[in-house]
């Protein structure tokens, strides 16, 4: 017996998304694959801790501030928590 018109339809619609999922996977490999090695991740509390002990080379380069100031401001890392000193 002859297959319906909408049995036809399904089966085009499910073989263009399964092709379409082999398609996505092939670019996810090749965009990995061309990423260059040895590309360094950086970690935002790394860089965040850089930046304040640049801020404070410099505010200590123009004198600006006392150690009295310094130590009444309480630096605060993105969760809440106490940065080191």
């Amino acid at each position: 017996m002859p297959r319906g018109r909408s049995t036809f339809t399904k089966r085009q619609k499910e073989q263009a998304r399964q092709q379409k999922q082999r398609d996505k996977n092939e670019r996810k490999t090749q965009r990995k694959q061309d990423q260059p090695e040895g590309v360094a991740v950086v970690d935002e509390a790394e860089e965040l801790r850089q930046m304040r002990e640049h801020a404070a080379e410099q505010a200590a380069l123009f004198g600006i501030g006392s150690d009295d100031e310094t130590d009444a401001v309480e630096l605060l890392t993105p969760h809440g928590k106490q940065a080191d000193h």
